[in-house]
């Protein structure tokens, strides 16, 4: 009776001692994982542009810096960085995104917007204007957050939204059209944990990374196209 009495406690207490992340009243990192490795949402958008390099061509529109359009661009034959904020010495182009009449029309051949649509609040306005700026079969690789730690107000903006799959269909379907749009979604349960505590992808096995649950997605890339017409 002992022996199964403490069997009993053991299945009790494992649980409790496995689940203590949940307990915690903080991130374990506060610098998004950066400070540990690749961020894990920064694991799926990598994995999204990378995936999409080919559209990554000719004259090529990124957001507060070319990062990726360094990484994964092929065949660039102009590259421009757009940023709000007037400080940035990276942007060739200063405008809100929400308002930005003076960019040219038909001017790029692809545009990436990563982890920016969330500080907009006119994401329609956002979404038209990127529209306009792409010629025509240009192709708009965008990522938006489904769970994330809040941004706090500052240069970058101020952090207003969370996208799901069906929003992303419905804001750039309305814009470019449904049979222009995919939807990508990325995580799972334990990914998200791991991003909201800070943890980087390295401290998580592939599998867990490599799994989608639509009940928790993490991030969710979309790729547009402009109506060559």
């Amino acid at each position: 009776m002992a022996a199964e009495r403490r069997k009993r406690v053991r299945r009790i207490v494992r649980p409790a001692w496995s689940f203590r992340l949940l307990r915690a009243t903080g991130p374990i990192g506060t610098h998004w994982g950066w400070d540990r490795g690749t961020p894990v949402d920064r694991h799926y958008i990598e994995g999204f542009l990378d995936r999409h390099r080919s559209d990554i061509r000719g004259r090529v529109l990124e957001i507060k810096g070319p990062l990726y359009t360094n990484r994964f661009g092929a065949d660039v034959t102009s590259s421009d960085v757009l940023d709000v904020n007037p400080a940035n010495a990276f942007a060739t182009i200063h405008a809100d995104l929400a308002a930005a009449d003076g960019v040219p029309s038909g001017a790029f051949d692809c545009a990436i917007v990563t982890q920016t649509l969330q500080l907009i609040l006119d994401v329609r306005a956002a979404l038209a204007h990127l529209h306009r700026m792409l010629a025509p079969g240009g192709v708009l690789l965008a990522t938006v957050p489904t769970t994330s730690r809040v941004v706090q107000p500052g240069p970058e903006g101020v952090d207003y939204w969370r996208f799901t799959p069906p929003a992303c269909n419905a804001l750039f379907g309305a814009e470019f059209g449904e049979d222009n749009v995919l939807v990508e979604p990325h995580g799972n349960l334990p990914a998200s944990v791991a991003f909201l505590h800070g943890l980087a992808a390295e401290e998580l096995p592939r599998e867990t990374l490599d799994r989608y649950d639509p009940n928790f997605p993490l991030v969710v890339g979309i790729r547009a196209v402009k109506n060559a017409g």
